[in-house]
């Protein structure tokens, strides 16, 4: 309360008080942590940064602060998932309070009780202070209100001045690490050479003529690489392959899917209330007592309707459609009303001819061909079949149906076409629209009619015999299953098992492949088995059950923090390295060949292409038509107009560069404005590599999926 009475003591007597509730939610509790373990066991950690532990509690306190944040802003407790990330939130926030104290230490920076003041009332208020005291009538900050509810906090309810509490818990830390940061910020200084070198880089630009034989010219299978080759290039570019903590596993699911005996369970209740529902004398109670998910009653035009209902038309008022079945789903539809609506519906097809260029002649080839394509569809050849022949677009597939649409969704010219038509059929002659030449079948005229229609759904659910029967299966494979070998051997028997692996699992991580939810397996994958064990490559897990399916693992792989090793990593080298042999083998047959870039071409033979790009820039890696060629622009710039490189490797086969011309930039005008610039780039990339910086020498040992 340090703070607290320091403004006391600075302050006059005031009345009234302000909410403030907000302040914890934005500032989310970033630094708020205990310090005294609820298990009294020093082993019972959380893990370690920079030497120190993180017992439970400390990192817990952080975490419900988080927790709170959350409900404040959503309204809602968080699921499992959403705790996941807040997780994840409060680990990095004790990265920060502890790896960053220590830097604060080392430079002696300190906050006093002045600067907080300051903070709350003064001339550099917190902008949270500042949103929650200012005034929406007039914008303007009101010091009196602070002071006013500082005077009456202890008056508030205990929520309240929790709030502030932790408000003022968060003052120095906060204020330490924008002093520390504004140090290195401040720091960052960008010389007139460096802004001129960049002004340069960014506007000399050179016309460069390459040729090129690209990697895939060469077949994979002509070109062998060993494992010897993998691990040296690996051990070449170590830098570039760094791992954190990873767990590999086998796993099996057997979802909970309701059968035929739960489908007709759910079907003759469905039946009942299609009884009930004919002679409902509210259709809305009805619907909010019986449908699963309940819906009011709602005036739909046919392109609004659900496709069996509108299979239905023309609707009957009073009558009850269905059920119907649809993606576990039994509806039932009741017709209670109908009017004309203020928006016209109608049902077209249509095949779409694109004229192929710009020019007046390829727009008469494209009308010339729509005509061809309507004249045989008079004749008789089937729409459909027409559509999916000679279509342009992505109604190809379904013979050019465009389904239900109202007035105003398509272009102006094809709706004239489609709504002027007063009966079903095809028009007489293609129509013209941005797009090109629409052949248009009317497969129902428009009409205004929409009808009040209330919905009951019925979710086809498994029933608890269907549970038990798919537990009793999972847990018939965990008993035969007891090794890597038996798992394998067990589900290759049963022909309805699928085993999926998961590579490469992280500790926090929340899903495996497509199973979401599934944090309880990641846990086991990295701690105890159910003997009290360490689990070890080969163990198999206990039955989880993740969301509608019963799941069972097996620990195949474990990789530790640091370099990855070859057999994690071996798709992705190998194709650099199969590149590597091939650019040996490409250079070694360029080198055999003189003269210009198209004899060395034609002497190379197949795959070789000789190009020209215009406005290579020199300060960028890109060649335009090429792609990123960062070694060829620099080669490219390096050579005066007219020589040719040595062939060389690049990111997409082996290239000669030879510059045509090269257009120096422009004496730069204005050497401050590109200074300025490139300071603010590197500044705003500052926070982020600082806190990546100290992270990664704090020698951080994360255990929290002993805990969560």
């Amino acid at each position: 309360m340090a703070l607290i009475n320091t403004i006391r003591e600075k302050s006059g007597w005031a009345v009234g008080a302000i909410i403030i509730g907000l302040l914890l939610f934005m500032l989310g509790g970033d630094f708020l942590y205990g310090r005294s373990s609820i298990f009294g066991k020093n082993d019972l950690t959380v893990g370690e940064i920079a030497g120190e532990k993180v017992e439970y509690d400390q990192f817990n306190a952080t975490l419900e602060q988080a927790k709170q944040a959350f409900i404040q802003q959503q309204q809602r407790q968080p699921d499992e998932q959403a705790m996941g990330y807040l997780r994840d939130q409060a680990w990095n926030q004790t990265i920060f309070r502890i790896a960053f104290q220590q830097e604060f230490d080392k430079l002696g920076l300190k906050v006093s009780d002045e600067e907080l003041t300051d903070m709350v009332q003064g001339n550099n208020v917190h902008p949270s202070i500042r949103q929650a005291f200012t005034d929406p009538a007039t914008g303007q900050f009101d010091r009196t209100k602070v002071i006013e509810y500082l005077r009456n906090l202890d008056k508030l309810p205990p929520q309240a001045q929790d709030a502030f509490r932790n408000f003022e818990v968060n003052l120095g830390p906060e204020r330490m690490a924008a002093k520390y940061n504004n140090l290195l910020k401040l720091s960052t200084y960008v010389t007139s050479a460096e802004a001129k070198r960049f002004d340069q880089g960014q506007n000399t630009r050179a016309t460069v003529r390459y040729l090129m034989v690209p990697y895939f010219a060469l077949s994979d299978s002509s070109v062998k690489v060993s494992d010897e080759q993998l691990q040296a290039y690996l051990d070449k570019n170590k830098g570039r392959y760094k791992v954190e903590d990873g767990r590999t596993i086998e796993y099996v699911s057997i979802p909970v899917t309701a059968s035929a005996e739960d489908s007709a369970t759910v079907r003759k209740t469905v039946d009942e209330l299609a009884t009930q529902f004919a002679s409902a004398p509210v259709d809305s109670a009805f619907v909010k007592l019986n449908s699963d998910q309940p819906t009011s009653p709602a005036f739909l035009s046919p392109a609004d309707m659900p496709e069996k209902l509108r299979a239905q038309l023309p609707l009957q008022v009073g009558k009850v459609y269905g059920p119907y079945a649809e993606n576990g789903t039994y509806s039932l539809y009741k017709v209670s009303g109908q009017k004309a609506g203020a928006q016209a519906a109608a049902r077209a097809s249509h095949i779409l001819i694109k004229p192929e260029g710009t020019t007046p002649e390829a727009d008469a080839a494209a009308k010339a061909k729509a005509t061809e394509v309507l004249n045989k569809i008079k004749a008789g050849a089937d729409f459909a079949a027409m559509a999916r022949q000679y279509g342009t677009d992505g109604t190809t597939a379904t013979g050019g149906d465009l389904g239900w649409f109202q007035q105003g969704r398509m272009v102006p010219e094809f709706e004239k076409a489609v709504f002027g038509a007063t009966s079903a059929g095809l028009l007489p002659a293609p129509v013209k629209t941005s797009f090109g030449y629409h052949i248009i079948n009317i497969t129902a005229p428009k009409t205004t009619q929409t009808y009040q229609v209330a919905t009951v759904q019925k979710s086809i659910q498994p029933t608890d015999a269907t549970r038990d029967a798919a537990y009793q299966k999972a847990q018939a494979l965990k008993g035969e299953a007891t090794s890597l070998e038996t798992f394998r051997a067990a589900v290759a028997k049963d022909k309805s098992l699928q085993k999926v692996e998961a590579k490469g699992l992280g500790r926090g991580d929340q899903a495996v492949n497509n199973l979401q939810g599934a944090r309880q397996l990641v846990r086991w994958a990295y701690g105890v088995n159910p003997e009290g064990e360490p689990t070890q490559v080969g163990d198999v897990s206990e039955v989880f059950e993740i969301g509608d399916q019963y799941v069972i693992a097996v620990l195949t792989g474990e990789r530790t923090k640091g370099t990855a090793d070859v057999a994690s990593v071996k798709p992705e080298i190998m194709a650099l390295v199969r590149n590597e042999l091939k650019a040996e083998q490409i250079m070694k047959k360029l080198n055999a060949s003189k003269g210009t870039l198209e004899q060395i071409a034609q002497a190379y033979g197949n795959g070789a292409q000789v190009k020209t790009a215009e406005g290579v820039v020199l300060g960028q890696g890109l060649i335009p038509g090429l792609g990123n060629e960062p070694v060829a622009v620099g080669k490219a710039f390096g050579l005066k107009p007219g020589q040719k490189s040595a062939p060389f490797a690049g990111e997409q086969g082996v290239l000669i560069v030879e510059p045509v011309s090269v257009q120096p930039a422009p004496a730069a005008t204005d050497v401050k404005a590109v200074r300025q610039q490139l300071t603010a780039q590197r500044t705003a990339r500052t926070d982020g590599l600082t806190y990546e910086a100290i992270k990664q020498h704090a020698n951080i040992k994360d255990n929290r999926t002993k805990f969560f």
